[in-house]
């Protein structure tokens, strides 16, 4: 089959591929699941994911190597965060090998849409559950569904590997003290939706949040974790119960530790003391890295190590991140899954 498809210029933008994998919950268990080329959900109007936001949601990539072969990228470590989330929101847990299976499966059948090595791009996976059946009162669901799509993608921020601008939020917090900030929920989305506008409108990428119970420690960065690298060569992350555990934060670390030979932590990171602050970037599955230039925190502008060039730290760990998921560079042991491809 020949897709019609301008690799090279891809977007972050829904495409509806031929199939996704979807599994249904009902009397206490999860049926096998199978795939469709039905891109339409079917649910009662009164499922408590429409009513009350008892719905949750994953985003993982697949990778194209140098040599033709596809492969993910630490799966095991979305389903567990995925159960982490069901938890929270009192929702049966998606076990971990249907998780990956189900991934696996609509990777594999719809591998002409994984792109090319040289694209740059990879094929964005998204598993959601959500709570359907007909409910009306504040409770849990009696049945969920599970489903997988995927798409091809480029660069989530335009302009790939350079650094953007970043304004901190006074006037919203991403998540409450104690609320749903460590579970990847959409209600959290959909609140950042106009202070990310907001920084847009301004001429900014996106918004930085701080702590919401003393405002002055940075949390997150729009939709993607914070990291910063000392002018003493440590890599630092914001440490929260209200930040989401951001499975390529939590990479990076291992990475800038046994990779690259940095110290590496977790810890405050006070948005009045960015001078202790070489280099800075936000992470993320969609972001991969994306380099933070400057930081308008009121009327104070501080520029990290560049507003034009990458950092040589930020850089060398967006080569080993990025060259674990192509192939290019050897993984830690079990973070790589291939998905075989039959003739």
């Amino acid at each position: 089959m020949t897709l019609n498809i301008d690799w090279e210029n891809l977007g972050f933008e829904y495409m509806n591929l031929p199939y996704r994998f979807i599994a249904r919950f009902k009397d206490g268990q999860w049926d096998a699941g199978s795939l469709t080329e039905d891109a339409t959900l079917h649910l009662s109007e009164s499922s408590p994911a429409l009513h009350y936001g008892q719905q949750a949601f994953e985003g993982l990539k697949a990778y194209r190597t140098k040599a033709g072969e596809i492969q993910l990228f630490r799966p095991d470590q979305n389903a567990e965060r995925l159960q982490k989330t069901a938890r929270r929101l009192m929702m049966p847990e998606v076990p971990t090998d249907l998780f990956v299976e189900a991934v696996k499966a609509v990777v594999k059948a719809n591998h002409e849409y994984v792109p090319p090595y040289e694209s740059g791009g990879s094929l964005y996976l998204r598993p959601l559950l959500i709570g359907v059946g007909d409910i009306i009162g504040v409770q849990p669901a009696q049945e969920y569904i599970f489903t997988v799509f995927a798409m091809p993608v480029g660069n989530y921020f335009k302009g790939g590997l350079a650094p953007t601008k970043f304004i901190v939020s006074r006037d919203f917090d991403r998540a409450a003290p104690h609320g749903t900030g460590a579970a990847k929920v959409g209600g959290n989305y959909a609140a950042s939706l106009l202070p990310g506008q907001e920084a847009h409108d301004a001429g900014y990428s996106d918004v930085i949040y701080l702590d919401p119970t003393t405002h002055t420690k940075i949390e997150e960065v729009g939709s993607a974790n914070f990291f910063g690298i000392t002018k003493d060569g440590e890599f630092v992350t914001p440490l929260s119960p209200s930040i989401l555990p951001s499975i390529t934060k939590y990479s990076l670390l291992y990475l800038a530790e046994h990779r690259l030979g940095l110290k590496a932590s977790e810890g405050d990171v006070y948005v009045d003391d960015l001078d202790r602050f070489a280099e800075a970037g936000a992470c993320g599955t969609a972001a991969v890295i994306s380099p933070i230039g400057g930081i308008k925190n009121g009327d104070d502008y501080h520029v990290f190590y560049s507003e034009t060039e990458v950092g040589p730290v930020t850089r060398q760990l967006y080569n080993e991140l990025v060259g674990i998921q192509k192939g290019d560079v050897i993984a830690p042991e079990g973070w790589i899954y291939k998905v075989e491809i039959s003739d």
